[in-house]
């Protein structure tokens, strides 16, 4: 299943770029984008850095998106 996410939504409610998100969870801005874009999902570590650092539950961050086919 695909996995969507609010983290750009979050990000800017706390006016956060990209690189600044980053250093706070240990990861590069440009894991970041990719994330946001939806290219690469995280690890289930740097999954839970972002929630925790956003506050919310790991569900309000990230989602699956729909069906894959089998």
């Amino acid at each position: 299943m695909p996995l969507g996410n609010r983290l750009k939504e979050l990000r800017a409610a706390k006016s956060l770029n990209q690189q600044q998100l980053g250093q706070l969870v240990g990861a590069s801005r440009q894991t970041i984008s990719l994330i946001e874009r939806g290219d690469y999902n995280p690890s289930i570590t740097l999954a839970l850095r972002i929630a925790q650092l956003f506050e919310t539950p790991v569900e309000e961050v990230f989602y699956l998106t729909g069906e894959e086919e089998q």
